[in-house]
């Protein structure tokens, strides 16, 4: 149930790594079986931040149950996977966290 959609305006060249990496980062960082995770790469998007096209990305982690009192080291974690596998420095990153509601997550025919 956890997903994570990374946007950036970089070129990736490693992209499955990346995915594989973010895979497994968030399954642990939640605590969550990763045969649930799902994880989305769009590189290369134009975009800007503080006004300049320098590297950046922008993080969607959505997840039943995440806890907000875990997301200040989800960030710093998922700042730090950024910056190793895209060289995309933490205060060029912006994360956005969302609780979903049971009723409101689909999946297989149903909802959580």
């Amino acid at each position: 149930m956890p997903y994570l959609k990374i946007q950036t305006n970089q070129v990736v060249n490693e992209t499955e790594q990346l995915l594989k990496k973010a895979s497994a980062l968030v399954a642990s960082v939640l605590g969550k079986p990763e045969s649930y995770v799902m994880v989305a790469l769009e590189a290369q998007q134009p975009m800007l931040f503080a006004g300049s096209n320098e590297p950046l990305a922008y993080l969607e982690l959505k997840s039943i149950g995440l806890p907000e009192n875990k997301t200040a080291e989800i960030s710093s974690k998922l700042c730090a996977l950024i910056n190793d596998t895209l060289s995309i420095s933490a205060d060029r990153v912006y994360i956005e966290f969302a609780d979903a509601p049971r009723k409101m997550w689909g999946w297989n025919n149903s909802t959580f």
